[in-house]
């Protein structure tokens, strides 16, 4: 794997010597892709899995007179695991500097977004900006960490990559149409247009185990966004924010959110570009034309 941790690595190294001996071809093949390609998934979501797992822990057994306020003990609990992350060699400091600026980007976003009314958190504890937790950031964070490490883990290469200018423009676009609709027009299917018309031609390959695959871009961030709605789901079940829809009970959140997240999906390839230059796959790399049973961001 691509610029992997030296605890990667190590995994790396014995779960190949593991699966030498498994066959090339055939229906156990495909399997053995299938279950690597949803370790690897499972793996680059760790940050994430782990901070909805303590959201969910939160709103079924955290007390309700408890000393330390539920925000704050979540802001604490995302701390801690950001620190093992690091600590412990799953994440790179480089790979840090894009998760901290995935959180401020973030962090600015909730703070208009809340004054704005468009969702809300309980008002309660001391760690937090206005109305706005500390451990909201952490949040946008896990996009951050996922998107870096699948990027390594899976030795993503593109083909037909648009001129990174060009995609921070479109990026920087995006991210100003979240605040501006408020007031103005809400550009949002425009933009869509534009996210088509820059991206619609790269094609994203990538690497499970001894096969290599390859999946149009726009789609991977139709799948990524899909899996962060399903993931907003659970978030607001927890009750770590609310939409104003949800004040009187809780339900799913609507399909229309699959498009902002669609939009944010590219604000974070744009940062993520920061970090890890797009590559173009290497020349004569033979790849299969099928697309992967999962999102690959």
């Amino acid at each position: 794997m691509r610029n992997s941790t030296p605890v990667e690595q190590r995994i790396d190294e014995r779960a190949r010597r593991f699966l030498a001996t498994s066959p090339a071809g055939g229906a156990k093949a495909k399997l053995t892709e299938f279950v690597v390609f949803g370790l690897k998934q499972g793996w680059a979501c760790i940050f994430g899995a782990a901070l909805l797992a303590v959201l969910m822990a939160a709103r079924l057994w955290y007390p309700d007179g408890a000393g330390l306020a539920r925000n704050d003990f979540l802001t604490v609990a995302a701390v801690v695991i950001q620190v093992l992350m690091v600590a412990f060699k799953l994440e790179t400091l480089r790979e840090l500097r894009v998760i901290v600026l995935f959180h401020l980007v973030g962090t600015v976003m909730e703070l208009f977004k809340t004054d704005m009314g468009s969702w809300s958190y309980e008002a309660e504890g001391v760690l937090r900006i206005g109305a706005v937790p500390l451990f909201s950031g952490f949040m946008y964070a896990a996009v951050g960490s996922y998107m870096v490490r699948v990027y390594r883990l899976f030795d993503l290469k593109f083909a037909a990559y648009p001129r990174r200018w060009i995609t921070a423009i479109l990026a920087s676009a995006i991210y100003a149409n979240f605040f501006t609709h408020h007031y103005i027009w809400d550009l949002r299917w425009v933009l869509l247009a534009a996210v088509v018309l820059v991206f619609g031609r790269c094609v994203m390959h990538f690497r499970v185990f001894r096969r290599e695959f390859r999946m149009p871009l726009v789609a991977s961030f139709l799948l990524v966004a899909l899996f962060i709605w399903l993931a907003e789901n659970i978030a607001t079940w927890s009750g770590a924010w609310l939409y104003p829809s949800q004040m009187d009970g809780w339900h799913p959140v609507g399909l229309e959110k699959l498009v902002a997240w669609f939009l944010l999906m590219i604000i974070s390839v744009v940062l993520v570009a920061w970090v890890y230059k797009p590559q173009p796959p290497e020349t004569g790399t033979t790849s299969r034309p099928e697309v992967s049973p999962a999102a690959v961001p």
